[in-house]
């Protein structure tokens, strides 16, 4: 094999051969194909796309450069879900441990925040005494102990993906679908969940902006799932406003507990619900326990706080609190007919809730509490928003990004439905 004729090959619209895509991804990982060769093939992906055969291939490959993941020793099935990313979505902290508590196992593997979506693991990290990083041993352990473990990915876990993810978000071929399908779909695969739910996010603080680009996004997933064996559900989910009440690291964490305690934001609890339900049914657990009973009755909030403990953390330690505050008051009375995602997470992460590179800290108790929703009546003066940071020099930029960010009017809002549609 030459990496100039594969390159060739899909430059000029052709369908790489699956001896090609094994090769070349193969030979990316071993360090035989340049980057710069590499960075061309991934720009020919971007412009001519892939068939759902390519796809399904250049998956297989990114999970072959690395081990797979049993879990077979569990006396329970598997079950997980991913989101593609969004503003305020803390959904897998109370989502993980309520599917165990109805019977399945969760071995959710996350990632953590870049920029203005934030990251699971950052979130938790809040807890004191919280460990990101289990070995495969350790979460088998907490597994087999609680149901559910929610940790960071190994190395060994498609090193192919990591060696390519870091190469697209320099070259401008972050936006190709064949490239982020396969991307998401080989780690979760060598995961090996026995069952997949997709939450794929669509609007302004999400990476599909449209609901058409999110459907083709999901539909690639849930093909790469099928064609491997996987059961794999999809639901497209809106982003055009911020999920929950609270964005950040820490605030998001007291709001998750919140919704495990029978309370917290309607959409928060509708979504985990949904969530779970699917989880549960591709599982083929849906004739059990129901999700909203779970949470109501307590034993979802059980299993959280033994998993947090069986991590090494304190679900009774109280959550960093940041040292600064400045409030935002609702510009009119009226009703809020906007609050722009993509504006609140940006300022959150000017706040100190993200980071602009991956080796940047965070600040857990930075971020942003929304006291309205879309279609909340509210009064001028009264608190529409409350930024949190510990050094007030970061107040100003954030104030920048929420310029336009949120409108007060007369009529209903334009939202997306929470749950857009389902694709199996």
């Amino acid at each position: 094999m030459d990496a100039i004729d594969v390159i060739r090959a899909k430059r000029d619209g052709g369908t790489l051969t699956p001896e090609q895509i094994d090769w070349a991804v193969a030979a990316y990982t071993r360090g035989d194909i340049a980057e710069e060769q590499m960075s061309s093939l991934a720009m020919a992906i971007l412009l001519n796309g892939m068939d759902r055969s390519e796809v399904a291939r250049w998956t297989q490959a990114m999970i072959a450069s690395g081990e797979r993941m049993d879990w077979s020793a569990l006396d329970r099935p598997t079950t997980d879900k991913h989101s593609t990313g969004g503003v305020g979505d803390k959904i897998t902290l109370p989502l993980a441990p309520l599917v165990a508590a109805c019977g399945a196992a969760v071995p959710q593997l996350s990632g953590r925040g870049l920029g203005h979506t934030g990251g699971t693991l950052d979130k938790l990290e809040a807890i004191p005494g919280w460990r990101a990083s289990l070995s495969n041993a350790e979460m088998l352990d907490v597994l087999a102990a609680t149901g559910a473990v929610i940790c960071a990915a190994g190395t060994g876990l498609a090193p192919a993906d990591r060696k390519l993810y870091a190469l697209r978000d320099v070259t401008g071929t972050v936006e190709s679908i064949p490239l982020i399908a396969s991307s998401i779909m080989s780690k979760k695969i060598a995961e090996g969940t026995g069952a997949l739910v997709l939450d794929v996010k669509v609007g302004s603080g999400a990476f599909m902006k449209t609901v058409e680009n999110a459907r083709e996004l999901a539909e690639t997933m849930v093909a790469i799932g099928t064609d491997h064996g996987l059961r794999t559900v999809a639901l497209l989910t809106a982003m055009d406003r911020p999920l929950g009440k609270a964005v950040g690291n820490a605030v998001e964490v007291a709001e998750s507990v919140e919704v495990l305690a029978g309370g917290g934001p309607a959409d928060v609890v509708e979504l985990t619900v949904a969530l779970a339900r699917e989880m549960l049914a591709a599982a083929g657990l849906d004739g059990g326990k129901d999700p909203a009973d779970a949470l109501r009755d307590g034993s979802a909030m059980d299993v959280w706080r033994r998993m947090i403990s069986a991590q090494g953390g304190d679900p009774d330690a109280p959550l960093p609190v940041a040292r600064e505050v400045h409030e935002i008051a609702a510009p009119a009375t009226g009703v809020l007919t906007k609050l722009d995602a993509y504006g609140v997470g940006v300022a959150a992460w000017r706040l100190g809730a993200g980071r602009a590179r991956k080796e940047d800290p965070v600040s857990f108790g930075a971020g942003v509490i929304c006291h309205a929703k879309p279609g909340d009546k509210v009064t001028a003066g009264q608190p529409l928003l409350t930024l949190y940071a510990d050094d007030t020099s970061r107040f100003e930029r954030a104030l920048e990004s929420l310029d336009g960010a949120y409108e007060v009017g007369d009529g209903e809002p334009d939202l997306l439905p929470l749950v857009i549609d389902r694709i199996s």
